[in-house]
């Protein structure tokens, strides 16, 4: 391939050479300083004087700014020059240490400076990474991630880093997936698949006679999920080989870290581990239970009780219970010594016949004090800030009110209501089943519960839903967050499917807010519901009104919508948040003489009949519009007009959702255009109903 030349501000050039999605050299001219970043580096001879100035040179520049800011340029000669993980095994330790450095600054770069988000675990998990690839031979061998957060240094090895600053629209996924490259064994979701997905390959490469090896990253938020536990009770039965690597920030495997002693790393630890992975320890051990089996069944149960005694004294409280699983542990090992990382991996892989393995690693999210800064970002006011806020006044009001949360992580803003009331506060963590279930059993007991899940987690509870609540008609109030379309978070955490899934329940009511106005009175409404469940969603970003004060709330009729434009020919009937995007469409319509209807449902179920009577009555047109897949608030419309006889008349009803397939990461706009869902896709819409079509066309161009 050719060169390209690209000139920047301030006298900048960049020469990109080949694949452009290699670093570039860089030039800096009429500067007080000049930066030289190579490529080069000679791999035939790491030790070699041009290797050592190579990477011992650190030369930064400053770039002048409008806003007095400086940024820095720093080599990274190690980084730039692997093309394949594989390239990692000719390093040395130091060398291996000197990459690890070069990621954390790359990282640092890209996730804090770029796109302000949270570093600190891509950084801890950096060294994991490295002697991961520097061990196995992926993509041969099978690595599976189970938290993205921590798949980053990943990624950077596997030459996907220059699209990382982007997690928009064409830019990298934000999981893994086996669709983007042929690193990534398995896709991850939302977090506890790895195990699992890694047993099933195991015992897929026995049957089919193959010799890979496997390895499951799970990490110490992840594990406290019930499908890890089933996993490794499964691959304790199966005996199939694979390795499980606990990556553990929290320094503890009590479930409750405050009342569990840590796990310390010291010499004696360290040699520990190495002695219980290593070859001649592990087949002493096997020959031990052998002969113990052949001498009788009582003499070998001693034995194996002996056995876990003695290594639960050297392991850290808890580390037994992967043995009752039938996982051989190891550890902890500190997983920011890469010297002691790669000796235990090196020895475990090396087994060919040992049965599944879990390495207890001990890594610090915190540790990196000059990566660690703070990040900001700007001051604005989230639907979650709103419904905290009126959920604060309803439980100053009414001492039932609780709240249980479950999730990956929890808003900032809950934390508003677990410091004013720590006692009313329950978070589950990644555990959604019983969430549900034991927000169900606080009902029984008199209790006003609030579960709030993000959409795309309460999936994985929903049989928890239909039996343990809906089915008992338990009062369980249900916020739904991060509902519809999530930016960034990709298919993997929008919330497309809720509408669906949670209105076809007999006994639930499900509403949702049109503005925060509406929201605040659907937490006054859902407060005071008590003979059955309900729920309401809403979205994951701004509100409409940034200076908006919330007011006490004011229940709504249950099934009563309302209309906030009146017009003819075209009624837009909106749910949630697409109301405000119903708005806009009427906007746009005014421009060019059409005056339409525009109607807030807020209730899916149930249905505000009337309303949508009295909307086919008057309209040539009725178009449903909301933020959810098939089968969601359109399919309760058009069963009701089409069993009330209202399609035998004049009335066409159109339905605009989300598309029937997911939508990759890219912005809030580009995601809703994608869909069809912005107020120009209305507006077009209505327009073509009404023969208008040239003039549709000019809206969408």
């Amino acid at each position: 391939m050719g060169s390209a030349s690209i000139s920047y501000q301030f006298g900048i050039s960049a020469r990109f050479h080949g694949n452009l999605n290699s670093r570039s050299d860089v030039t800096v001219s009429s500067l007080p300083c000049k930066a030289d970043v190579s490529r080069k580096i000679i791999f035939s001879a790491p030790n070699s004087s041009t290797h050592k100035e190579c990477i011992n040179r650190a030369r930064v520049c400053s770039l002048p700014n409008t806003d007095d800011y400086c940024d820095e340029i720093f080599e990274t000669p190690i980084l730039d020059s692997i093309e394949t993980p594989l390239q990692l095994k000719i390093l040395s330790v130091q060398e291996l240490k000197l990459l690890a450095d070069e990621i954390r600054t790359e990282l640092h770069s890209v996730l804090w400076k770029k796109i302000q988000k949270s570093m600190n675990p891509s950084l801890a998990a950096i060294e994991l990474t490295l002697a991961l690839h520097y061990v196995f031979r992926a993509p041969v061998d099978n690595i599976l991630w189970d938290d993205v957060e921590k798949t980053y240094a990943h990624k950077v090895l596997t030459r996907r880093w220059s699209a990382i600053p982007s997690r928009q629209k064409n830019g990298i996924s934000g999981v893994t997936s086996q669709l983007e490259s042929e690193y990534d064994s398995f896709g991850a979701g939302h977090g506890c698949n790895s195990i699992s997905a890694g047993l099933g390959l195991a015992v897929a490469r026995d049957i089919k006679g193959k010799r890979d090896r496997v390895v499951a990253v799970i990490d110490n938020v992840t594990i406290t999920a019930g499908q890890a536990y089933e996993a490794m009770s499964n691959a304790g039965y199966l005996d199939s080989n694979m390795i499980v690597i606990l990556n553990d920030s929290r320094h503890s495997l009590h479930p409750n870290m405050e009342q569990g002693s840590k796990a310390s790393i010291s010499a004696l630890s360290s040699i520990m581990s190495k002695i219980q992975s290593s070859k001649i320890f592990r087949k002493f051990r096997e020959l031990a239970k052998a002969m113990t089996k052949r001498i009788g069944k009582g003499m070998y149960e001693w034995a194996a009780k002996v056995d876990e005694y003695a290594r639960g004294m050297v392991g850290p409280t808890g580390s037994t219970l992967f043995e009752e699983l039938g996982l051989y542990y190891i550890g902890p090992v500190d997983g920011h010594n890469i010297e002691d990382l790669v000796c235990v991996l090196r020895e475990v892989s090396s087994l060919d016949s040992m049965g599944p393995v879990l390495v207890h690693v001990i890594t610090e999210e915190n540790r990196d004090a000059e990566f660690g800064k703070k990040i900001m970002v700007k001051d604005r006011r989230t639907y979650s800030h709103c419904f905290v806020e009126a959920l604060v006044m309803e439980a100053e009001m009414d001492r039932d009110i609780v709240v249980v949360h479950a999730g990956m992580e929890i808003d900032a803003s809950l934390l508003t209501f677990q410091e004013r009331f720590p006692d009313r506060f329950f978070n589950v963590g990644m555990a959604e089943q019983h969430a549900v279930t034991f927000a169900a059993g606080l009902s029984s007991g008199g209790l006003k519960p609030f579960c709030i899940i993000p959409s795309a987690f309460l999936q994985r509870a929903y049989d928890q839903v239909v039996h343990d609540v809906d089915r008992q008609r338990k009062a369980v109030r249900f916020v739904i967050t991060s509902a519809g379309l999530v930016g960034s978070g990709g298919p993997v955490q929008c919330g497309a499917f809720d509408i669906a899934y949670m209105s076809s329940l007999p006994n639930m009511i499900a509403m949702a807010p049109a503005d925060e106005d509406e929201l605040v009175n659907m937490v006054a409404t859902a407060a005071s519901i008590t003979d059955r469940p309900v729920c309401f969603r809403f979205p994951r970003g701004s509100v409409v009104d940034r200076n908006y004060l919330v007011p006490n709330g004011l229940p709504i009729e249950i099934g009563r919508g309302r209309v906030l434009v009146e017009g003819q020919d075209v009624a837009l009937l909106g749910y949630g948040a697409m109301v405000q995007n119903c708005l806009h469409a009427h906007s746009l319509l005014s421009k060019l003489g059409l005056n339409v209807t525009v109607a807030d449902a807020r209730f899916c179920k149930p249905l505000d009949i009337k309303l949508v009577r009295d909307l086919c009555q008057n309209h040539k047109f009725l178009i449903t519009v909301e933020e959810g897949c098939v089968g969601g608030f359109g399919s309760h419309v058009a069963q009701f007009i089409a069993l009330d006889g209202q399609l035998d008349g004049n009335i066409k009803w159109r339905p605009i959702v989300l598309p029937d397939g997911y939508i990759e990461e890219a912005s809030p706009s580009e995601q809703l255009a994608l869909a069809g869902l912005t107020g120009h896709h209305i507006a077009a819409t209505a327009l073509s109903l009404l023969g208008r079509t040239r003039e549709a066309l000019l809206l969408m161009s």
